[in-house]
Order: structure tokens, then sequence, then C-alpha cells
């Protein structure tokens, strides 16, 4: 009897223990059951708010009913067009918050006592911050005097690169046929990407571009160099480039993914498709990264706000105390329909989280 006693109240004894080892992993899965809750509780409500934010901003109580068939007979096919929606590279949108920048470059002459034996036409100092692989577009521009008569112009475009014993070779980039009318000078543009990438992954085999534009008669008409009356017309190269800001260490946040387990306040990766919201009127971007934050803020705050901390653990998900919210924002640029059918291009304010933070 006292054996069975003994073994029932050793038995008794290890119920308690077996049941605290198997509450704890119970307990982290709800914790984390609940911050994925959170988040995408974050994450409607970020949708919510961007919806509102842009009706709001563009005063509208509604999104203007505009079909997608309607925008096709709307929407015109013009240079200024053009060139507002070349801004919406897909490449561009991909980065993040990545901005475009162009940069225009003159020529200028080569050092006559450098290299005697090359054309003394064109050399271009670049900027540090054209790099070959964020170089979107690349054109050198060219203008042409006017001819006599009406004529045919065969402009060329020369690499110059050192030769052996110090002569110069001349190998031809490019070549384009223009007919000219007499009388009229003209601007011409032509391509240069793949030029400059080679120029700046080997900056010691640049020697500069040979341009002649040779009419019917063998008169050049490129304008080289700044002559007298021909000031403002020498060569230059634009050059349009992808500029993604460097993170600032200070205040930069954390930055998670949808799989991270982190708990604290952290920001997260959300694209806008304005197509799943049905809003056609909005012609560009038809997406764009506009992350939302997340996370808890009572460890992070624990120095700063004590007090906060203290209430934060009684309620974690109160709205007492520092919580998580964005601490920089961003715009972007948008061209849309408003309600009269009228395109507008104008920028929104505070559409992209860049950071987040506790406050």
């Amino acid at each position: 009897m006292l054996l069975f006693l003994g073994l029932a109240a050793l038995f008794a004894a290890s119920v308690p223990t077996e049941t605290n080892q198997t509450s704890r992993p119970l307990a982290e899965s709800g914790e984390q059951c609940m911050a994925c809750d959170f988040r995408e509780h974050s994450k409607q409500m970020r949708l919510h708010s961007i919806k509102s934010q842009i009706l709001s901003i563009l005063r509208l109580q509604q999104a203007p009913n505009i079909s997608r068939d309607m925008i096709r007979q709307l929407l015109p096919k013009a240079p200024p067009l053009t060139q507002l929606l070349d801004q919406y590279d897909p490449r561009v949108e991909d980065e993040d918050h990545a901005t475009t920048e162009t940069i225009i470059t003159m020529a200028t002459k080569l050092d006559p006592t450098a290299q005697e034996e090359l054309s003394s036409c064109c050399v271009f100092n670049l900027s540090p911050k054209i790099q070959p692989k964020n170089i979107l577009r690349a054109q050198l521009w060219v203008h042409l005097r006017p001819a006599d008569v009406v004529t045919t112009v065969y402009l060329q475009i020369s690499r110059l690169r050192p030769g052996k014993e110090g002569n110069g070779t001349r190998v031809r980039v490019r070549s384009l046929k223009i007919d000219t009318d007499a009388g009229a000078g003209s601007w011409q543009s032509v391509d240069i990407k793949s030029l400059l990438q080679a120029w700046l992954r080997q900056p010691e085999a640049n020697y500069g571009i040979e341009i002649n534009a040779y009419d019917s008669s063998g008169e050049d008409l490129a304008v080289t160099s700044a002559e007298p009356g021909e000031e403002g017309l020498q060569p230059f190269i634009e050059v349009k480039i992808l500029d993604t800001p460097k993170r600032s260490r200070r205040d930069s946040g954390l930055n998670c993914d949808e799989e991270s387990a982190e708990t604290r306040c952290c920001r997260y990766p959300l694209t806008v498709d304005f197509e799943e919201f049905g809003w056609d009127w909005i012609i560009a971007p038809k997406r764009y990264r506009a992350n939302y934050c997340s996370g808890e803020c009572e460890y992070m705050h624990l120095q700063q706000y004590p007090h906060a901390h203290l209430v934060n653990k009684a309620n974690p998900r109160g709205t007492a105390g520092p919580c998580c919210t964005p601490t920089k924002m961003s715009p972007i640029n948008m061209l849309y329909f408003n309600r009269k059918e009228q395109i507008i291009y104008g920028k929104i304010p505070s559409m992209v989280v860049d950071h987040c933070g506790c406050s």
C-alpha cells in the first residue's frame, strides 16, 4: 500500500513538469500567429490608407469611372506623353525607391601636346555618378551646319584608341544617313550607350571620339568646336542614370520580409497594384512599391520610454506608448485621368515608406 501511494505521488509530481514543457512551444506558436495576424492587419490598413490618401489629395470623392477601352481611345500617342511614360521604366520600379537623373556633359578638346596624332574632338569628362550598370540611356548630340543645297549627310562616330608605337587608331562605332534641307542647321542624336559602357569599363583606352558629317560634296558639316557664331553648338552627351539613394545607417530602421520571424518594429515590402484596385484611370505607374510598418516597440524603447514599456507589457496591442510608424516617406509621380477625362501629371506625397521606427 505504501509502495502504491509512493508511485502515485511520483506520477502526480511528474505531470506538472510535462505540462510546463509542452506549454512553451504552444505559447511561442501563438505569439507568432498573433504577429502574423497583426502584420496582415497592418498591410490591409496601409492599402486602405493609400486609396483614401490618393482620392483625398486629388480631391475626388470616388475613383473616376474610366474603363480600359476608354483609355485606349483617349490616350494620345504624342511625344510629350511618350516621354512621360518612358520615365516609368520597369527597371526603375523594381528598385528600392530608385530615382533617375539626367546628366549632360559638354565636349572638351584633347590636350594638343598629349595626343597630337589624334583628332582634337572630342573628350567628355564624365561624372563619377555614371557607372556601366546604372546607365539607362546615353545619347550623343551633334549639331550640323546648314548646307547650301538639299543633300544627304553621312554622320560618322569613331572611337579613338591607342595603337602600336604611339599611333592612334579609329574604330567606327556609329553611322547615320540624314537627309537635310538647304539653309537650316539641325541637332542629331546618336545612341552611344554601349560605347559609354565600354569607356567606363576600360578608361585607360578612352582617347575620345571623332565626329564627322560629310555631305555629298565632301564637306564636313559637324560642329565639333565653338567657332565664332557657333557658341553653344558643340557636341554634348545626355546620360540618364538609375540613382539608388544610399541608406543612412542612422535611423534607417529594420527591413524584413514576409517570412521573417522578427517581432520588433520593421519595414515590410508591399507592392500596390492599381489594376487590382480596378483603378484603370491611373495611367502610370500601374504598380509601385509602397511598403508598410509593423511590429512591437517595447524593447527598442525600453531605455527611452520606461513608463511606456511597462504599459505595453500590460497591453502590448494597446495604443499607449510608442508605436511602429513610418519615420521617413517619399512621394511618387503619377499620370492619371481626372473626372473631366483630362490627363494630369503630378506628384503624390508620402506614398513610399522608406524607414520605420517607434514614435
